[in-house]
C-alpha cells in the first residue's frame, strides 16, 4: 500500500514537474530543431548529456508534443551510464526506440520509422544539481517516391533497358512517371550523367512527369544513357531507371578495289574476266554490299565480314556495251536500306571495231540501176577509235579513185554512176590498237539493160553452116533481171526480115534459133536483141553466116632448130573452112593410138622439149575449127640420142673425132671469110616465118643455115639463140631429123596452149647451154659423113 502511494506521488509529481519544465521551456525560448527520417529506416534525435560539465545525470525522458507523459526514460540514478535502465512507452515506439549513450552525442535511435512517427519530441535531461536541460526536434517522416516508368511517344512503357534502336536523325521523345512520395519529389532526365531537363509537372493524382525532347540524334548519340531520376530526400539515393540508346548507323567508308589486271591508263578488255572489290566500315550492324553495273544488280559476289568491316568481291565479265558504264558498290545497313553509302566507278571497256555497213537511208535496194549514184554507211563503234576504215569488193581492197568515180568519205563510200561491175559483195573493215574487223557483207545488185555475152572483140560471131545443114543459133544475154522479151532479124544485102516469134525459143538470158540455109540468099546477118523491165538492149547480137567446112589440112610442115633434147615444129595453114581454127600437134611414141602430147596455138609453130632419149616419136598436125578436124599432116620421125652412149662412141673413134674437129674448124674460118664476100639472103615467102635478124657478124664463128640453099649434098646448119626461126629449107639433105640444131631452148608444160606457137618438155626443165654441143655437131659429122664441100 505504501508502495503504490509512493509510486503515485512520483508519477504527480513528474507530470507537475514536466508541465512546469515544458512552461519553462516556452518560456526560455528553447530551439527546435528540424530533423527527417526516411519511412521504413532509423530515426536519429540528439540529446547530448554533456551539457553539465561537473554535474552527474539522474534521468532522461522523451516527450511528445506537449504531452506531460514521457513515451521513453533513461533512469541513471545511482547506477552507471551502461548499467542505466531503459523503459519505451509501447504505445508510442516500443522496441524500436533506443538511447544510446555512445558514440557522443548521446541520441534516441527509432528504427522503422512510421509515418504517424511525424511529429514534434522533446528530450529532458535531470542534472543532480545543475537545471534541467531540454531539447526540441521536429520528426519529418520522408515518404520516398516509387520507381519511375518511362514510356515512349506512344504511349508504350519501356521495360527493357535499350531505348530503340533508333535511326540517325530521328527525333526521341521520352515520358517519365512518378507515382507518390512526400514530400513531393523533383523529376529530372540526365544524359550520359549530365542534367538535361528538371521540368516537371503533375498529372492526375500524385503522378509527377518530366517529359524529354531529344532532337536530330547523331552518330555521336549512339549508346548515350537517358537516365531519369526521382528524388525528394538526401537521405537515400534518388529513384531512377536508365535507358541506353541503340541506333542504326549507316556505313561511314565504302571504297572499291580496283583490279590490278587492269590496262594501261585503267582500261579494262572485254570479255575477259576481272575481279573488284569493295571495302566498307562503320555500319552498325555491319553493312550489307551490292553491286550494280548500270541500273543492273550483279549477282556474282562472295563477302566477308572482319569486326565492323564487310569484304565484298565481285566478279565480272566486261562487254563492249559496259564501257562507259558505272560500276557501282553500295553499302547499306541491313535493316534500315534508306542508310546507305555508295561509289561508282566509271569503266573504260577497249574492244575491237563493231562494224556495221549499210546502205544508204534514202536508197532502195531493189531499185538501183546503171547510172545511179549509191552511197554505203560504215557504221564503226570502237575503243579506243578506229584509226583506220577500208572498203572491199567482192574481198578486194577498193581504194578511193576518183577517175572511176569511187570516192571515199569520212565512213561512207559513194559511187557515181554505177555499172553492172559495180554489182557484187561489199564490206568495210576498221582497224584500232585491239584488232581489225570485217563488217557483214552486202550484196550489191545493180540492175541493167540487156547485153550481148559473147566474148568477140569485133561483137560479131561467125557461124558456118553449109547449104540444107542446120544449125542451133544461141543468142545469150546479160541482164539484170532476166530478159523478158527477145527479138531476132535477118539481114542480107538485099533486105532486113523480123524472124517471127515461133521461130525461136527464150529461156531467161538465152534464145535460141534453129536456121537452115538453102540458097545462097539464106547467108546474111542474123541479129537478136532483148530488153527487160531497165530497157531495151543497145547494141543487138549479131551473128554472120557463112558457108562453111572443116579445115583444110597443113602443108610444108617442117622440124627445125632440133637440140639433143628438143625440135620446133612449123606448118603452113590451109584454108579455114570459113570458120577460126586453130592448130593442134600431137606426138606419138612408138605403134601407140594415144597421143603422149597435145599441143595448141593460134598459130601452126610448136616447140617440143624433154623427150626421152632412145625413144622414136611420130608427129601429126591438124587443123581444128567448129566443124571438126582437118586431115592429119604426118612429119618426119624424130629420135634423141643418149648424150653419155655418143660420148662412148666418140671415145672409141678418136682419131675420126679429132679429124672431124679439124675439118669443122677449117669449116667455120671458110664460112668467116665467104660471110664477108656474101650478103645475106632472104627467107623465101612461102615460109609465113619472121625473116632471120642480121646478126650474123656478132657470130662469125658460127656456121649460117643458108648456107645448105647452095648444095644439094647433106648440110648441117646452125642457128644462133638470139636469131629467129631459120627458113624451111626444101632439100631433102638438109632437112629430117637432126638437120637443125641449137644449144638453147625453154622449158614449157606438156599439153598447155601456149598462143601463137607452142613448145612442150617431156623430161624436166632443160637448162640453156652456154656452149656449141660440140658432142652432137660430131655425132652428125661421123654418123651422116657430111662433105666437106656443104660445111
Amino acid at each position: 500500500m505504501m508502495a503504490r502511494q509512493v509510486c503515485l506521488f512520483l508519477v504527480l509529481c513528474l507530470v507537475r514537474c514536466d508541465t512546469k519544465t515544458v512552461l519553462q521551456d516556452k518560456l526560455a525560448g528553447v530551439r527546435t530543431v528540424d530533423v527527417q527520417a526516411v519511412e521504413g529506416m532509423v530515426a536519429q534525435f540528439p540529446c547530448d548529456l554533456g551539457t553539465a560539465a561537473n554535474d552527474k545525470v539522474y534521468m532522461v525522458f522523451w516527450f511528445r508534443d506537449d504531452a506531460g507523459i514521457p513515451l521513453y526514460s533513461f533512469d541513471v540514478r545511482g547506477k552507471h551510464l551502461s548499467e542505466a535502465r531503459h523503459w519505451s512507452a509501447p504505445e508510442v515506439f516500443g522496441p524500436r526506440a533506443h538511447f544510446s549513450t555512445s558514440p557522443s552525442p548521446a541520441s534516441l535511435l527509432v528504427r522503422d520509422v512510421k509515418r504517424r512517427d511525424e511529429g514534434v519530441y522533446r528530450c529532458r535531461i535531470d542534472f543532480r544539481n545543475t537545471q534541467t536541460t531540454s531539447f526540441r526536434y521536429n520528426l519529418t517522416v520522408v515518404v520516398p517516391p516509387e520507381k519511375p516508368v518511362v514510356v515512349d511517344r506512344w504511349g508504350r512503357v519501356i521495360n527493357t533497358t535499350t531505348l530503340g534502336p533508333h535511326e540517325e536523325g530521328d527525333d526521341v521523345l521520352l515520358t517519365c512517371r512518378v507515382l507518390g512520395g512526400r514530400p513531393e519529389p523533383s523529376v529530372r532526365w540526365l544524359v550520359n550523367g549530365v542534367l538535361v531537363d528538371e521540368e516537371y509537372e503533375h498529372n492526375t493524382g500524385d503522378v509527377i512527369e518530366n517529359r524529354l525532347m531529344w532532337p536530330a540524334i547523331r552518330r555521336a548519340d549512339y549508346a548515350a544513357v537517358f537516365t531519369c531520376q526521382a528524388a525528394n530526400s538526401h537521405l537515400v539515393p534518388p529513384k531512377e531507371v536508365s535507358l541506353v540508346l541503340d541506333m542504326f548507323l549507316r556505313p561511314l567508308t565504302v571504297e572499291i578495289k580496283k583490279p590490278a589486271e587492269m590496262g594501261e591508263g585503267g582500261v579494262l578488255t572485254a570479255e575477259r574476266r576481272y575481279e573488284v572489290a569493295c571495302e566498307s566500315a562503320g555500319s552498325r550492324p555491319p553493312a550489307i554490299i551490292t553491286w550494280y553495273k548500270g541500273k543492273r544488280q550483279l549477282k556474282r559476289i562472295t563477302e566477308e565480314l572482319r569486326d565492323n568491316l564487310t569484304i565484298s568481291v565481285m566478279s565480272f565479265v566486261p562487254t563492249l556495251d559496259d564501257d562507259s558504264k558505272p560500276i557501282t558498290c553500295r553499302a547499306e545497313n541491313p535493316n534500315v536500306t534508306t542508310l546507305f553509302m555508295e561509289t561508282s566507278w566509271t569503266i573504260n571497256v577497249v574492244y575491237p571495231p563493231v562494224v556495221k555497213l549499210r546502205l544508204g537511208s534514202s536508197l532502195a535496194a531493189g531499185d538501183i540501176k546503171e547510172g545511179d549514184d549509191v552511197y554505203f554507211e560504215c557504221h564503226v563503234r570502237a575503243n579506243p577509235p578506229a584509226r583506220k576504215l577500208s572498203w572491199l569488193h567482192d574481198d578486194r581492197a577498193l581504194a578511193h579513185n576518183a577517175t572511176a568515180r569511187v570516192f571515199h568519205s569520212n565512213q561512207s563510200l559513194v559511187l557515181q554512176k554505177v555499172t553492172r561491175h559495180s554489182s557484187g559483195r561489199y564490206a568495210c573493215s576498221a582497224l584500232n590498237a585491239e584488232g581489225e574487223t570485217v563488217s557483214n557483207e552486202l550484196h550489191f545488185r545493180v540492175k541493167y539493160a540487156p547485153s550481148c555475152r559473147s566474148g568477140s572483140t569485133t561483137g560479131v560471131s561467125v557461124v558456118g553452116a553449109a547449104r540444107g545443114e542446120s544449125v542451133v543459133i544461141v543468142c545469150e544475154v546479160d541482164a539484170d533481171p532476166p530478159a523478158a522479151v527477145f527479138k531476132w532479124k535477118f539481114n542480107n544485102s538485099g533486105e532486113t526480115l523480123d524472124v517471127p516469134a515461133d521461130r525461136y525459143t527464150s529461156n531467161g538470158s538465152a534464145s535460141s534459133l534453129k536456121y537452115t540455109p538453102v540458097a545462097d540468099l539464106d547467108y546474111g546477118t542474123l541479129s537478136c536483141s532483148a530488153s527487160n523491165e531497165v530497157g531495151s538492149q543497145i547494141t543487138p547480137c549479131v551473128f554472120q553466116m557463112v558457108a562453111a567446112g572443116k579445115p583444110h589440112a597443113l602443108r610444108n610442115c617442117t622440124l627445125w632448130n632440133q637440140t639433143s633434147d628438143s625440135v620446133e615444129v612449123s606448118c603452113v595453114a590451109g584454108f579455114d573452112g570459113g570458120l577460126p581454127q586453130h592448130f593442134l600437134l600431137e606426138v606419138y611414141s612408138g605403134d601407140d593410138r594415144k597421143p603422149r602430147i597435145n599441143l595448141t596455138s593460134e598459130e601452126p609453130i610448136w616447140t617440143v622439149r624433154g623427150l626421152e632419149w632412145d625413144v622414136r616419136f611420130r608427129l601429126t598436125a591438124v587443123a581444128v575449127n567448129s566443124k571438126g578436124r582437118s586431115p592429119p599432116t604426118p612429119l618426119e620421125d624424130i629420135l634423141f640420142r643418149d648424150p653419155e652412149k655418143r660420148t662412148g662412141a666418140a671415145g672409141a673413134a678418136g682419131a675420126t673425132v679429132i679429124g672431124a674437129g679439124a675439118a669443122l674448124a677449117l669449116a667455120v674460118a671458110a664460112w668467116r671469110a665467104a660471110r664477108r664476100r656474101r650478103a645475106p639472103r632472104k627467107a623465101p615467102p612461102s615460109a609465113q616465118l619472121d625473116k632471120p635478124t642480121e646478126h650474123d657478124d656478132a657470130e662469125p664463128d658460127l656456121i649460117p643455115n643458108n648456107y645448105c640453099e647452095t648444095s644439094s649434098a647433106p648440110c648441117l646448119a646452125v642457128s644462133s639463140p638470139s636469131r629467129s626461126g631459120p627458113v624451111p629449107i626444101s632439100t631433102p639433105a638438109c632437112n629430117g631429123p637432126g638437120a637443125s640444131w641449137t644449144w638453147g631452148a625453154r622449158a614449157t608444160t606438156p599439153g598447155v596452149t601456149l598462143g601463137r606457137s607452142a613448145s612442150a618438155s617431156l623430161r624436166g626443165a632443160h637448162t640453156p647451154a652456154t656452149d656449141l654441143n660440140v658432142d652432137a655437131i660430131k655425132e652428125k659429122l661421123l654418123d651422116n659423113r657430111i662433105p666437106e664441100s656443104c660445111v
